[in-house]
């Protein structure tokens, strides 16, 4: 059965004084109108699992207004074990706890992984690179505990970097120097992602072609070093990016920027041998990002040996009929699963019968 969450508490929680709430082991719904607290309580549920909020907040913008500090826990239980995880967040300072310990927000996930999908997510496929790249990077930093620390380093090595190509007149001992960190945290970031990108897309494509109705999907990669970096190790690839830092350096020098590396990364699809960005119909593009999702849920069930935490924030209003079936049997498979409607007509009366509904704003 593995770890599922059982309990979760907030005290002075965004819009909350004080919330208490039992999930169930397979399916709760937070059902309740737009602006009763539905997301918020997702929100917490994410932090306390992934240790990031997909709201990305200010951490002072958690405590509810009026409130100096404020609390969220939650209790995971199964397979003979308790863990209790916690938030506490007072100022600008946020603490995280595990059986009231402190630890840091990357060691949450290696207790239980989560997995949200928000209406945000269905405009994957058309949003920018950088929507695609923070996607795998904070599912990345998930499923490794050594990739949150390779990827804020690396960015901070690029924020330096460009700092010194802004220099009127820069050291150019300086810059070689930048040149050599960067080029390894970038090949290490790249080396990383490329794995998981790997992983992804094998679960994905097949997944597609189940939520697609048998249309064939492939994904694949673009890399700003250029093309066959999926075969090189990470040395090859610091090389690599070496080179192509030198080559750039008269236009970086010009430009005040670092032009190439994992930021300038991307991520494409093709439904049937055609790009999805530009040619995808709005269904086919949200069946990406839903089979996305659910490779998710693959990995990291793979990576801990047990299920993770599905969040699914009002997103079944967002998903016609079908897309709407696809998510249904998916969440029948097993899958704890927190979600938020302000309809329960989107759920089968099946579906229902079997959940917790909670009803928000009442």
């Amino acid at each position: 059965m593995g770890l599922v969450a059982t309990h979760i508490e907030l005290l002075d929680w965004r819009s909350f004084a004080n919330l208490e709430l039992d999930l169930a082991p397979g399916l709760t719904v937070l059902c309740g109108p737009n602006a009763t607290g539905k997301t918020n309580t997702v929100e917490a549920l994410q932090l306390l699992t992934a240790g990031q909020s997909f709201r990305r907040p200010r951490t002072p913008a958690l405590v509810r207004e009026g409130a100096d500090r404020a609390r969220a826990s939650l209790r995971l239980e199964g397979d003979g074990r308790l863990v209790d995880v916690a938030c506490e967040v007072a100022g600008n300072k946020r603490r995280f706890e595990r059986n009231d310990k402190p630890c840091r927000p990357s060691d949450l996930s290696s207790t239980l992984m989560s997995v949200l999908f928000c209406p945000d997510d269905l405009s994957f496929v058309k949003s920018s690179a950088r929507y695609r790249r923070d996607e795998l990077d904070a599912f990345g930093t998930q499923a490794s505990t050594g990739y949150r620390k390779v990827a804020r380093t690396y960015a901070r090595a690029v924020e330096q970097r460009n700092r010194l190509l802004k220099d009127p007149q820069p050291d150019l001992g300086l810059l070689d120097a930048w040149d050599a960190s960067v080029a390894l945290g970038g090949a290490t970031l790249l080396h990383a992602r490329l794995g998981m990108f790997a992983r992804l897309r094998r679960h994905l494509c097949s997944i597609y072609a189940q939520v697609g109705g048998g249309e064939e999907l492939d994904a694949s990669y673009v890399c700003s070093l250029g093309g066959g970096v999926e075969a090189l190790e990470r040395d090859e690839l610091r090389d690599l990016f070496l080179d192509r830092l030198e080559e750039l350096r008269e236009e970086e020098l010009r430009r005040g920027i670092t032009l190439v590396g994992p930021q300038r990364d991307d991520v494409a699809f093709s439904i049937s041998g055609r790009d999805a960005r530009a040619f995808g119909s709005q269904g086919q593009q949200r069946s990406v990002v839903l089979a996305w999702k659910m490779a998710e849920v693959a990995i990291a069930r793979e990576v801990l040996g047990e299920q993770p935490l599905l969040l699914l924030d009002d997103v079944m209003s967002e998903l016609d009929e079908q897309r709407r079936a696809a998510m249904t049997r998916f969440v029948e498979g097993g899958i704890q699963t927190v979600v938020t409607t302000t309809n329960l007509a989107y759920f089968p009366e099946e579906l229902l019968r079997n959940a917790k509904v909670v009803h928000y704003g009442g």
